[in-house]
């Protein structure tokens, strides 16, 4: 996971929170991640939207684990 370790703290760490609860009134992520589990996640927007807000988080929580288990 090299590319992972070339990505610092410094720059992931904002960047996912900034994308997790943006906008402020009512995250995207969040009202995604209800969609999803309601099953009225259908538009490729909905998608985008999940994935744009979501993976910056997704890494994180990777980068997390590796450092841990090092």
């Amino acid at each position: 996971m090299g590319w992972l370790d070339r990505i610092p703290y410094t720059i992931l760490v904002p960047f996912a929170v900034i994308l997790a609860i943006m906008p402020l009134g009512a995250p995207h992520l969040v009202e995604k991640l209800r969609m999803l589990f309601a099953g009225t996640l259908r538009r490729p927007l909905d998608w985008f939207d999940l994935v744009m807000h979501g993976a910056p988080l997704l890494l994180l929580v990777a980068k997390l684990i590796v450092t841990a288990r090092r």
